[in-house]
């Protein structure tokens, strides 16, 4: 069964939106002074509890860890199997068509999780894979200041990152930047790391070298792309 058939029917001919359950959440304390808040977001098929057990390991005591988990859903790319994943996603190409309201609800329950830290904590988002694909995402977001459903983007994100990710909503990005002095002002100001390897047999290393150029076009100034061998 496709993922589009989860659609139910509201009145009219208009279907209603999607119902997104997303699953428990860990967190991981800062061991120090809590000065950032980070979301780290899982890759497909994986959960927050995984990444929470990677991420307490790290000497960065200052930091505390979100580490959702995505609703399990049907996935097109697996043939409609149902696992966690933040949006549904046919293949893993430029030519893919993206799943904007499963990227939005992604996008608005992880600002939700950033929603409540203190004033003075600086709060970014970061994720493996699709989780890196929904953290880029974010960030296009709080470009806009709104969500792709025009929904007030409601955070001040300080940070991105994404390691062996891709950028959904690439072809259009730069045209939406341009369109707004305010969205080029926010780009231009947002720092971002992406990294991959070369050697990537899932997303291949070329996807995140054109996802760093294309933010790097559309007026993400401040962006680093890492590649690291193997």
């Amino acid at each position: 069964m496709s993922y589009q058939q989860h659609f139910s029917m509201g009145s009219g001919s208009r279907p209603a939106r999607r119902n997104f359950e997303f699953g428990r959440t860990c967190v991981v304390r800062p061991q120090g002074k809590h000065q950032a808040t980070i979301v780290w977001l899982h890759g497909l098929g994986d959960n927050g509890s995984s990444c929470s057990q990677l991420l307490e390991n790290l000497p960065l005591p200052n930091i505390k860890w979100i580490c959702p988990t995505a609703p399990t859903r049907p996935v097109a790319l697996l043939g409609g199997f149902p696992c966690t994943a933040w949006f549904d996603v046919g293949e893993i190409s430029e030519e893919s068509p993206d799943d904007w309201e499963g990227l939005d609800a992604s996008a608005a329950h992880i600002a939700n999780l950033l929603s409540t830290e203190p004033a003075d904590v600086k709060i970014a988002i970061g994720g493996f894979s699709m989780g890196a694909a929904t953290a880029l995402y974010s960030a296009t977001c709080a470009a806009f200041g709104r969500y792709g459903n025009g929904n007030a983007y409601p955070i001040n994100l300080r940070a991105v990152v994404g390691l062996s990710g891709w950028l959904p909503g690439s072809r259009s990005l730069r045209t939406k930047v341009e369109g707004s002095h305010e969205a080029a002002r926010r780009a231009a100001s947002l720092p971002i790391f992406i990294c991959h390897g070369t050697s990537d047999d899932v997303v291949p290393y070329n996807y995140g070298e054109k996802s760093a150029q294309c933010l790097n076009t559309a007026g993400f100034r401040n962006l680093t792309f890492k590649s690291y061998e193997g």
